[in-house]
Protein backbone atom coordinates (compact mmCIF):
# COMPACT_ATOMS: atom_id res chain seq x y z
CA UNK A 1 0.00 0.00 0.00
CA UNK A 2 1.22 3.48 -0.79
CA UNK A 3 1.87 6.38 1.94
CA UNK A 4 -0.77 8.80 1.96
CA UNK A 5 1.13 11.54 0.84
CA UNK A 6 1.93 9.61 -1.86
CA UNK A 7 -1.87 9.32 -2.31
CA UNK A 8 -2.61 12.96 -1.86
CA UNK A 9 -0.32 14.04 -4.29
CA UNK A 10 -1.87 12.42 -7.04
CA UNK A 11 -5.10 13.12 -6.11
CA UNK A 12 -4.02 17.00 -5.85
CA UNK A 13 -2.10 16.60 -9.44
CA UNK A 14 -5.89 14.66 -10.84
CA UNK A 15 -7.84 17.99 -9.79
CA UNK A 16 -5.05 20.24 -10.83
CA UNK A 17 -4.77 18.50 -14.29
CA UNK A 18 -8.86 19.28 -14.50
CA UNK A 19 -8.69 22.59 -13.74
CA UNK A 20 -6.34 23.98 -15.93
CA UNK A 21 -7.16 21.62 -19.19
CA UNK A 22 -8.98 24.07 -21.07
CA UNK A 23 -6.42 26.81 -20.54
CA UNK A 24 -3.58 24.59 -21.10
CA UNK A 25 -5.18 23.83 -24.44
CA UNK A 26 -6.03 26.98 -25.51
CA UNK A 27 -2.62 27.94 -25.08
CA UNK A 28 -1.19 25.45 -26.67
CA UNK A 29 -3.40 26.12 -29.38
CA UNK A 30 -2.03 29.35 -29.38
CA UNK A 31 1.69 28.45 -29.27
CA UNK A 32 1.89 30.65 -25.70
CA UNK A 33 4.78 28.70 -24.24
CA UNK A 34 6.10 30.95 -21.76
CA UNK A 35 2.03 30.81 -20.85
CA UNK A 36 2.49 27.58 -20.12
CA UNK A 37 5.41 27.86 -18.20
CA UNK A 38 3.54 30.40 -15.75
CA UNK A 39 0.69 27.14 -14.86
CA UNK A 40 1.80 24.90 -11.72
CA UNK A 41 4.30 22.29 -12.93
CA UNK A 42 0.93 19.41 -11.38
CA UNK A 43 -1.13 20.70 -13.36
CA UNK A 44 0.36 18.37 -16.85
CA UNK A 45 -1.50 15.56 -17.58
CA UNK A 46 1.88 14.15 -18.48
CA UNK A 47 2.69 14.20 -14.48
CA UNK A 48 -0.06 11.99 -13.44
CA UNK A 49 0.57 8.24 -12.86
CA UNK A 50 -2.31 5.30 -13.04
CA UNK A 51 -2.30 4.53 -9.76
CA UNK A 52 -4.86 1.65 -7.80
CA UNK A 53 -7.78 3.53 -6.54
CA UNK A 54 -8.05 1.91 -3.45
CA UNK A 55 -4.07 1.22 -2.74
CA UNK A 56 -2.33 3.71 -4.35
CA UNK A 57 -0.17 1.19 -5.74
CA UNK A 58 1.62 2.03 -9.43
CA UNK A 59 2.04 -1.32 -10.80
CA UNK A 60 0.02 -4.20 -12.17
CA UNK A 61 -2.64 -1.64 -12.58
CA UNK A 62 -5.92 -2.33 -15.08
CA UNK A 63 -6.92 0.59 -16.99
CA UNK A 64 -10.45 -0.57 -17.45
CA UNK A 65 -11.25 -1.27 -13.65
CA UNK A 66 -8.73 1.27 -12.12
CA UNK A 67 -7.54 -1.40 -9.62
CA UNK A 68 -4.63 -3.38 -10.02
CA UNK A 69 -4.59 -6.95 -10.46
CA UNK A 70 -3.82 -8.03 -6.79
CA UNK A 71 -7.21 -6.46 -6.08
CA UNK A 72 -8.92 -7.70 -9.18
CA UNK A 73 -8.31 -10.88 -8.00
CA UNK A 74 -9.69 -9.95 -4.44
CA UNK A 75 -12.82 -8.32 -5.36
CA UNK A 76 -13.96 -11.11 -8.32
CA UNK A 77 -13.03 -13.89 -6.24
CA UNK A 78 -15.51 -12.24 -3.69
CA UNK A 79 -18.43 -11.63 -6.49
CA UNK A 80 -17.55 -7.42 -5.89
CA UNK A 81 -17.17 -7.14 -9.79
CA UNK A 82 -20.41 -7.67 -11.52
CA UNK A 83 -20.14 -9.69 -14.79
CA UNK A 84 -16.62 -11.27 -13.74
CA UNK A 85 -16.16 -14.97 -12.48
CA UNK A 86 -13.17 -17.27 -12.62
CA UNK A 87 -12.70 -19.34 -15.09
CA UNK A 88 -13.11 -23.41 -15.11
CA UNK A 89 -13.03 -25.49 -18.55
Amino acid sequence: MAKESVKARQRKREVLSAKYAQKRAALKAAGDYKGLDLLPKNSSPVRLKNRCQLTGRPRGYMRYFGILRIMFREMALQGKIPGVRKASW
